[in-house]
């Protein structure tokens, strides 16, 4: 049988408010909302009670209403429900099943399924004072309840005559008599009709006979009121389940250091992994539960964007995020307890390495992961998007591994991809860049996605991040990846400004042609080579615009630069130029 312990927490974001150092810790003081017609409370302190206030009343009529100052703050859902969670992390000291209120309950508070767990703290009466003296200490109001059903508990949690109330086993019909009907969690429409009818109490409404309850009011009245007898079954939604992959390490002289925390982080992922292994599963996602002595829990959510098991991989990861934590760790006397938990996983099937190859996800997939951990957000890659202006070609999404990320097979993981030699002609020097940013391309290189002769051999698709690679083959030949970038177009700077930069005082040979020299940045720039132009048209579809001439040049000292002349010279409106990218 269940056994639950409902904490009903009252006026919780004011106390989280409080808590935060947000509020002063005295004086009335209330939480409000935008609602029906503007303003409403939805929070009150038991000063602010005092003076016959009531949640969902407008604030400006009770602004004119009471004499005294009321303190009045913005209501924060999202921070609320963190806060709340928090503390349900918290409670599963006393037991695994703990489960927050939801929608029904319309109030915060949490469930704790003590059912086999109230011996570890002297039995249930030990329990409840136990958890109502913690909850004290750290300033927390709360009324408490012990009962069969979360449905019970919640009732006299809420609507009981004191604090702290713990009903025997079988006691839930006898203790529920005297409360009243929205004890049950009813709609406020169904209790305002039950009151009509002067049906005011739980054991007035349990001796009617149930079939014209059901017609007139539904069949929600008689599942709450089923749900709170014990007639039916009420399974809590718990907060996390039990993992399946998991591990924890209790220590008798607690732990501070990072050494040690990574240490431990590595061995319990050793421990993990060959269950992982056995199911063909890699890591997608762990969660590092540091256990503080003081019954503090900090929680690591590390994310992965391959699947991995690899125990060392796994540990300077840990290693990272905690050197972006530093002193925001806050050890305190130390943690007695370091549990790993695989929170999501992804299909790994085991593969064939050659001799002397590293562990296969060396590359871009652990450098993401690092990148990560360390910087604290998720990377960005770019994909081509349907545009002929070059600073509306790309757009940045979330980067996500595929497959194929890391090395490629046949290769070490610090093995590096050579380029053949880059052309030593007078034709324009620079080294472009394919759409993803970042990769350097020859400029003799094979466009991607054409054929290739019959004795090259293939490879896997490019990788996301980096784009195509091209090792080296003999003769100085390189192999192209196919990419979804255009495999038409000139080449690209390596750095695109969002919107041109002016270029002033620019002299030409003739009009339509090339710049010789022009002043950007404050600075005068000679030009010693130049090819184009690349005529760009504009968007009509979007905006009127005219067309761009863009032109690749090399100034004397050495900046390659792509310039573009904005619409055609004319003898009475000169021609405007914009520098609009960097290509070194």
């Amino acid at each position: 049988m269940p056994r639950i312990v409902c904490i009903c927490l009252s006026h919780w974001p004011v106390t989280r408010l409080r808590r935060a150092g947000l509020a002063p810790e005295r004086g009335p003081l209330a939480v409000a909302a935008e609602g029906a017609g503007g303003l409403r409370l939805v929070a009150l302190d038991p000063e602010a009670r005092a003076l016959g206030l009531n949640p969902g009343e407008p604030l400006g009529r009770v602004r004119a209403r009471i004499g005294v100052q009321l303190q009045v703050y913005p209501a924060d859902p999202e921070a609320d429900r963190d806060s709340l969670l928090r503390l349900c992390r918290w409670a599963s000291a006393y037991a695994p099943l703990v489960a927050p209120f939801g929608p029904a309950e319309a109030a915060d508070g949490l469930y704790i399924d003590v059912a086999g767990a109230s011996h570890l703290r002297g039995g249930e009466a030990n329990l409840v004072t136990d958890l109502a003296a913690r909850l004290a200490r750290a300033t927390i109001p709360a009324r408490i309840a012990l009962a069969d059903t979360p449905g019970a508990a919640f009732a006299l949690a809420r609507h009981g005559g004191t604090d702290r109330i713990v009903v025997p086993p079988g006691g839930c019909a006898e203790a529920l008599r005297g409360l009243p009907v929205e004890a049950l969690r009813l709609d406020p429409d169904i209790a305002a009709g039950l009151r009509r009818l002067g049906l005011r109490r739980i054991e007035e409404l349990d001796a009617l006979p149930r079939g014209p309850l059901a017609r007139r009011f539904g069949e929600a009245l008689l599942l709450r009121l089923d749900q709170a007898l014990g007639r039916r079954a009420e399974p809590l939604a718990p907060l996390t389940e039990a993992a399946k992959y998991a591990a924890a390490c209790g220590f008798l002289d607690p732990i501070g250091r990072q050494s040690d925390i990574v240490r431990t982080a590595r061995d319990l992922m050793a421990e993990i992994a060959p269950r992982l292994e056995r199911d063909g599963l890699g890591a997608c996602a762990l969660r590092l539960a540091l256990h503080r002595v003081d019954g503090a829990v900090r929680d690591l959510d590390l994310g992965l964007s391959r699947p991995e098991r690899h125990p060392e991989r796994v540990a300077a990861l840990v290693s990272l995020r905690l050197d972006r934590l530093g002193s925001a760790l806050d050890a305190g006397f130390g943690f007695e307890t370091v549990a790993l938990a695989v929170t999501v996983t992804g299909a790994m099937p085991a593969r064939q390495m050659d001799l002397g190859s590293t562990i296969a996800g060396d590359g871009v997939g652990f450098l993401a992961d690092a990148l990560a951990q360390r910087l604290g957000r998720g990377l960005l890659r770019l994909e081509p998007w349907a545009s002929h202006l070059p600073e509306r070609a790309d757009r940045g999404r979330a980067w996500v591994a595929k497959e194929d990320h890391g090395s490629l097979p046949g290769m070490g993981g610090g093995q590096m991809l050579a380029l053949p030699p880059l052309s030593s002609g007078k034709g324009d020097p620079c080294v472009s860049r394919s759409r993803e940013r970042g990769t350097r391309i020859p400029k003799g290189a094979r466009p991607a996605g054409r054929a290739e002769p019959p004795s090259a051999p293939s490879l896997p698709s490019p990788d996301p991040l980096l784009g195509p690679r091209f090792p080296a083959e003999g003769g100085g030949k390189a192999r192209t990846i196919a990419s979804p970038w255009p495999d038409h177009l000139p080449p690209r700077p390596l750095v695109l400004f969002p919107r041109g930069e002016a270029a002033l005082d620019v002299l030409a040979t003739v009009p339509e042609g090339p710049p010789r020299r022009f002043r950007w940045r404050a600075q005068i720039h000679k030009v010693a080579h130049a090819e184009g132009p690349e005529r760009i048209a504009a968007e009509w579809w979007r905006e009127p615009g005219a067309e761009r001439d863009y032109y690749r040049i090399e100034c004397e000292a050495g900046h390659r630069l792509w310039l573009y002349r904005d619409g055609p010279h004319a003898p009475d409106r000169p021609a405007a130029w914009y520098v609009h990218g960097l290509f070194a």
